[in-house]
Formats: C-alpha cells, structure tokens, sequence
C-alpha cells in the first residue's frame, strides 16, 4: 500500500519544515538592542519588506521636506517671501521659491535631478551653493543605500534555498544490507549547487546520571549518499542514508517505540550556488511522527523511450510499505550477513537515489 505524505505534526518543533528557526529571545538587556543599531546593515537586509518599503518611502520624503526647510529658510532670511518676483530690485537667492511649497518642489527637484527650470540658484548667496552641494551628495547616499539594501534583499542566498525541496518524511527501511534512515532532497533548479555536504543534529532532552537536565542536547548524525557526503552531483533528486548502526542514537528504537520518542532530527544541506557563487544553507527538521519504520520511497527518475532523464515529484515523499526488521538491535543479533545480501537483492533497493524504469511519455513528469 503506498503512503501519501502526511500533513506535519503539530509538536512544538525548533525548526519548521521551511527551515525557519522558531526561538524567543526574550529578557535581553537593553544594552543588547544597541548591537542590532551598530549592524545597522544586517539589520536592514533581514526586516520584512513592508518595513524596507516604508523606510524606501520615508528616507526620500523625509530628506526633501528638511532640505525644503533649508531652503525656505533662506528665502525668508533673504527676504525672498517679503519681495516675491525682484521687486523694488531685490534679488532673490533661488528664482520662484517664495514659499514653503515652492521649497519643498524646489528641494525635490533638486534631489531627484529633475529640474523643470522654474526654480533655479540665482547665484547671488554663497550659502545656497553650500546646501545645494550637501543635498546632492545625501541624496546619492540615499540612492545607493536603499538599492543596496533591496538588491541584498532580492539576492540573498535563502532564497536560493527555497528551490531545494525536502520530503515531507524520512523512512526507516533496509538498505545494503543495513538498517537505515533515508530522507530525500531534490534541487529544483537546473544549476547545480557546487561542493554540497549534508549533515544531521539529534536535537532531545537529557538526563546525566547525576540529575542534571539538557534541554535540546543535540548529537550529530552522518548522512551520506552512494557517492558521498561531500561535493555531490546535485543534478537530480537525492536519497539521504543514515545507517543505524550501535553508534547511532537511534539503535535502541524499534517500531514500536518510535512514535513514542521526543526528539527532533534537523537535516541541513551547506552548498554554493553556481549561478552566483553565494553560499546557501537548506535546513528542514522530522520528529517521530515524520518518520515511518518498515516504509520504503516510491522511485521518481525514470527515462522516457527517447532517452530524456524525467522526475515525477507527485511520488517524492510517498512510500510504500516493505519488509523491515522490528529494531536495529534484533536486525545485529538475529540476521547474518548472506541472508541480508539476499535480503536486500530481494527488496530491489540497491540504488535508491537513481532508480531507472520505463514509462510511456504520456505520463504527465516533471522534466529535469
């Protein structure tokens, strides 16, 4: 019977399946905060878009009304506003701006390079040369700094880690003659990500013999593939592998006892992306209830009768149900090596992460 992927558990989880971090910090002193003002860069490219809109908004507005108090100021201190127009041969610092609205228009202008001709320096104040030049080179500041930040926002390597997908579950099966952990990853993309390692962290609550308690005790897992853990062939969807040996935390589960467990499994993927040549980390996390014993993944690369390579992504996190060992400690005690071998060869999964088979090309794929 295969099983579709189910929906997510609803335990409190320290990384949810998108990869976001869910943790509080909470009673920091305000000393602490200071240090988000002196990362004032970090701290622009991480706040939300609305936020970096309405900054977008409010840096030019903002610098074209104090700059247009610059300018009014100087108009009434000329007495430009008394004398509009060079009346009784009175010569006004900037030609039309007789007002606070003329300033800011003026001020906009001036900023934005816009000049209609209207308004212009008349050339008679030295101080308006001063305050022309000062807002020329904080508008350019402005400019550079806001595209900075929208670029580093549009650009920044997270998002290259949305187009690589985890399965919605891991499964627990034999695999070469081994009692193993597998979870699959897919690069949605055509471009590769350059010198890829995978990596795990056991995440759990423990007890030492003295009493003491470690809240999110994390233990590292090894996940490799058929040709290792680093610099992979990122080119098509993945089987991950953890093999459930004695050094492995979970060589005490069983079937059984799985579902009764309480930790958290985080699987990362570290990469380079070849397109930008910008390191991206993908992250994703399994509690037990993500994780099914005595399943097996539903093979997804086939080849098409003109030779093409295609990936049916319907069946990436299913599985299907297959002969498994009710615990890794019965497997070690109770089963020789030749029959494993015959085992294996007899479950078909030598090759899980690129398994061939024809199909008709009416069958509605995914090309890679």
């Amino acid at each position: 019977m295969v099983q579709p992927s189910g929906p997510p558990s609803r335990r409190a989880r320290l990384v949810t399946k998108d990869g976001r971090c869910n943790i509080e910090l909470g009673n920091l002193e305000s000393g602490n905060h200071l240090a988000y003002l002196v990362d004032f860069w970090t701290t622009f490219v991480e706040i939300r878009w609305r936020f970096v809109l309405l900054l977008f908004v409010a840096s030019f507005t903002g610098s074209w009304f104090v700059f247009s108090l610059l300018w009014y100021w100087i108009a009434k201190s000329n007495g430009d506003l008394a004398a509009p127009g060079g009346v009784d041969g009175h010569v006004m610092c900037v030609a039309n701006v007789n007002s606070l609205t003329t300033a800011f228009l003026y001020s906009l202008e001036t900023q934005t390079t816009i000049g209609y001709g209207g308004r212009a320096l008349t050339g008679q104040c030295p101080g308006t040369v001063a305050v022309i030049v000062l807002q020329s080179v904080a508008g350019v500041f402005i400019n550079s700094f806001m595209c900075g930040v929208i670029l580093a926002k549009i650009s920044l390597p997270k998002r290259r880690a949305k187009t690589v997908s985890f399965s919605q579950v891991a499964v627990i099966c034999l695999l070469k003659g081994k009692l193993c952990l597998l979870i699959r990853v897919a690069n949605l993309r055509k471009t590769l990500l350059i010198g890829s390692q995978i990596y795990g962290k056991l995440l759990r609550t423990t007890t030492t013999p003295d009493g003491e308690t470690f809240i999110l005790d994390q233990l590292d897992i090894a996940f490799t593939v058929d040709s290792g853990k680093d610099n992979l062939f990122f080119v098509c969807p993945l089987t991950l592998y953890h093999a459930i040996e004695r050094s492995s935390p979970f060589y005490e589960l069983s079937a059984d006892t799985l579902a009764q467990q309480d930790f958290e499994l985080v699987v990362f993927l570290d990469g380079i992306s070849e397109s930008t040549s910008s390191s991206c980390q993908v992250r994703t996390s399994y509690t037990p209830q993500e994780i099914r014993w005595g399943h097996n993944f539903l093979p997804i690369i086939s080849r098409t009768r003109t030779g093409k390579y295609c990936v049916d992504f319907s069946n990436f996190s299913k599985s299907v149900r297959v002969d498994t060992p009710h615990c890794a400690r019965c497997f070690d005690g109770n089963v020789d090596l030749p029959n494993r071998k015959r085992h294996t060869e007899k479950m078909g999964v030598d090759n899980l992460g690129f398994h061939v088979i024809d199909i008709h090309d009416s069958v509605d794929v995914t090309k890679m």
